[in-house]
This record gives C-alpha cells, structure tokens and sequence, in this order.
C-alpha cells in the first residue's frame, strides 16, 4: 500500500496505536501521515516518546501517550508534550508512565495474550505512586525466603495497530532488521493490526539468503508500505546517518510553540507525502547523512546436495 492508503485503512481516531523503533527505524513518516489526515484522540503507545510523538501532540493527534521515557533522545527536551501536562497548555495530555522494562513486560504480555506480566524492577520505585496499574500479587511460588512472595505485575498492552519502520520486507511482509532492534516484533504481534514501513521491498530470494534477519514474519504483517528515508530524523542502520543537528534544533522550535507550528505548517501539512518532504531537503542535505559500506561477513546455512 501507498502511506496514505495505509494510514487510512488502519489507524482511525480514537484508536491506540503503536509507533516502535528505539532511536533506530523510528516510523517517523507514518506520524506525519497520521498528522495530514487529521487523526483525533489517539491513544499513542511508544517505549521512547520522542520527536514525531511532540510533533502529533501538538498537531492535535493525541489525547492519551503511553510511554516510558519521553525526550528529545540526548538533545533536549520535548515542548509541546511538556506544556500539556505540566500547564494543560493548550489542552491537557494524559500521560501512563512505565519503565522501560515495565513497557517491555506490557509488550511481551499483550503479544502472548497473557492477563499480566511479572516484573521485580518496581521495588522500592516511586512510579507506582503515580501509575495505579502497577499491581502487586501474590505469587503462586515461595520466594527467596521461603515466604509468600508479592510481586509487581503490569496490564499487557494490544493496540488497535502497530507501525514499524525496517530496513526491508518482502511483497508478503516478510520483514527484516539489523542494527539496534527494539521491541518491533512484540509490539507488532500485541496489535490487533499492523503496517510496516521499509526503505525497499526487496525479492523473495534476498529474505530467503539470510532468514535469521527477518524479525516479523508475513504473517503478522497487513500492509507493506515502501517509503524511503522514512525514519528520519532518526537513522535506517545501512542506509543513512541520524540528522543530529535536527534533533538538536528541535528543542528550540518545539519551545515556541508559534514557531513549530510553522514548522509543522512548512514540513507536514505543506508536503503532500514523506517523497514531496525528501525532495524539500534536497540531495545535498541527504548526502552529508550517507553512510558508507560496513559488510557482514557471509553466513554458509547449508542445503541439501
């Protein structure tokens, strides 16, 4: 499918949608294409709440975020995200805070259809102070000591859809990551539905040379959209560097809020698709994010004489 066809047929207002990728393969055209349609009260689950979240907060997107770190990923801080629930300006933003591995556990629950996920990293954490899902109970095994044990537990978490970016699928949505992997598979088989968002689609037979690569198989998969540098500003491992200059100039547009609107005004609603916002930066920006060949060694798996 195109982005727009994608977006269209699955992320619709109201719906809890996950967006996945940490600091690597962030599906950040898919936000922007959420963004031009005009998506209202979503439920936006994602481990690291960064740029495209505070991008699709204050484009009205989002009512409720779902997260466990919220930042500009090392280069500051996120604007708008922080207005809305520190003053409720200009709306207030519901906010479920976890752990990093409290949303792991969230992940590995929802994707197993299991009714919760046990966790220990809670003792003597504030957070259940400020999250009531966070729930003890008591284990069905002694502890340590031999005592009963009370442990702490988190809800699973089964979006309406999940939206990943990869490096690659094949036309079945056989999809294949390398570099820094997340939590995409799990978040991907926790949904109810699933877009995945590549720079190519390649043949049956590259997939096939190298099947250790593929994270999510086609199974799982309901539409393969092809969209180039599709990640950026993070980076596609292979493909294209992080625009780190971006990141560090996001904290001051996203400070003013009359100036990121703009931006989003310039970026977003003045492109009419991520190919149109490419174009807009120009072969000249894209050069200095090229990366040059670090080749893995090839892998003999074998067949049959």
């Amino acid at each position: 499918m195109s982005m727009r066809e994608a977006v269209a047929a699955f992320v619709h207002d109201g719906a809890t949608v996950c967006l996945e990728g940490f600091t690597h393969l962030v599906p950040t055209a898919a936000g922007h294409e959420i963004i031009r349609q005009g998506r209202k009260d979503l439920t936006v689950v994602r481990m690291t709440a960064d740029i495209v979240v505070d991008q699709m907060i204050a484009a009205g997107c989002v009512s409720r975020l779902v997260s466990s770190f919220v930042g500009n990923s090392s280069a500051g801080s996120l604007g708008e995200l922080r207005r809305r629930i520190e003053r409720a300006d200009p709306a207030p933003l519901a906010f479920e805070e976890y752990s990093h591995y409290g949303m792991v556990c969230r992940y590995l629950a929802g994707s197993q259809r299991l009714p919760f996920y046990p966790l220990r990293s809670y003792g003597g954490s504030d957070l259940p102070g400020v999250n009531s899902d966070l729930r003890k109970v008591t284990s069905p095994y002694p502890g340590p000591d031999g005592e009963p044990e009370q442990i702490y537990v988190v809800p699973p978490v089964n979006p309406d859809v999940t939206i990943i970016h990869a490096q690659r699928a094949d036309r079945r949505g056989n999809t294949q990551i390398w570099g820094l992997t997340g939590i995409q598979a799990e978040a991907v088989y926790a949904a109810d539905k699933a877009i995945v968002v590549v720079e190519e689609v390649v043949e049956d037979e590259v997939v096939r040379s190298d099947p250790n690569r593929t994270l999510v198989p086609s199974h799982a998969v309901d539409a393969v959209v092809v969209c180039p540098r599709g990640a950026h500003p993070s980076f596609a491992q292979g493909y294209y560097d992080r625009d780190n200059d971006f990141y560090r100039a996001w904290s001051h547009i996203s400070k003013d809020p009359e100036r990121l609107r703009a931006w989003l005004a310039e970026w977003v609603y003045g492109t009419a698709d991520h190919a149109e916002y490419v174009e807009k930066l120009g072969e000249e920006f894209w050069a200095g994010l090229a990366v040059g060949e670090a080749l893995s060694e090839p892998v003999n798996y074998g067949r049959r004489l």
